[in-house]
């Protein structure tokens, strides 16, 4: 393990020292981060300007889950889209083949290579609306530390299906158009699950686990829902990475490399 945490800060070092020469990235996407919030307020707004609120969820606790949301949004940005959208490439250049030759987990070295600074202001922005919102509720730190564990694991369960997704690539190659499916899917997160019909709420919680990623996470932070709902977030995010390991085994087994 401690081997593993050594490469990690050797990944990221290096990532970081290499992105952080083109610095005036990050003012541009901050400001992008911050116009895609000022549109998800706005959009939010639009609902309860007349008075009309989510069932169950005022301004702003409506407020916490699109904080949440932004949160993930970052970390996506961050983490997830810079590594594991490039497995795609890994297989169409078989470059894969050298990743399978080293001597640590494919897995690992897929998921954590690099590191993107350009995802940080959607994370400090979310927690500055989280904060806000908290404020405006009156809630007490230890409301915040609750709300902690279900949103590790749900950012757990969307790395799990994102890495899943891609590993698809060894079969079908070209599957950009399924991971903005995935995205498109994930946008459903901005708004409390509530505010959607039962059917989608069904797909949004049992098929597609968008639920899990925001609105469990604030009703946690709201002391809504009680003890299952973090029970079911630890169960979806150990079964998913589970599965996600699986799966990457299996789809190994019909790799061919570029050589063969």
């Amino acid at each position: 393990m401690e081997r593993y945490w050594q490469l990690l800060r050797l990944f990221w070092s290096t990532a970081l020292s290499a992105e952080l020469e083109y610095r005036a990235n990050f003012v541009i996407a901050a400001l992008t981060s911050l116009g895609g919030l000022v549109g998800s307020i706005f959009g939010l707004f639009l609902f309860y300007r007349t008075g009309y609120q989510f069932q169950g969820w005022s301004w702003e606790q409506a407020l916490l889950v699109l904080g949440m949301f932004t949160l993930l949004q970052g970390f996506s940005a961050t983490v997830l889209i810079p590594n594991l959208n490039k497995i795609v490439t890994q297989v169409q250049q078989g470059t894969l083949d050298f990743v399978l030759l080293k001597p640590i987990s494919s897995q690992f070295w897929l998921s954590t290579r690099t590191i993107s600074p350009w995802g940080l202001p959607d994370v400090i922005f979310g927690v500055i609306v989280i904060a806000y919102a908290g404020r405006q509720l009156d809630l007490s730190w230890s409301s915040y530390v609750l709300a902690v564990p279900p949103l590790i694991l749900g950012a757990l369960s969307l790395y799990s299906l994102w890495f899943m997704l891609g590993a698809t690539s060894i079969w079908f190659v070209k599957i950009y158009n399924v991971t903005e499916v995935l995205r498109g899917l994930l946008e459903a997160g901005r708004f409390p699950i509530a505010a959607y019909p039962v059917a989608y709420r069904v797909f949004f919680t049992f098929v597609i686990p968008v639920a899990f990623l925001t609105t469990v996470p604030a009703q946690t932070m709201l002391r809504q829902g009680g003890s299952i709902w973090l029970l079911a977030s630890t169960l979806l995010a150990g079964v998913l990475l589970v599965a996600s390991n699986r799966f990457w085994r299996f789809a190994l087994r019909f790799y061919t490399s570029a050589s063969s």
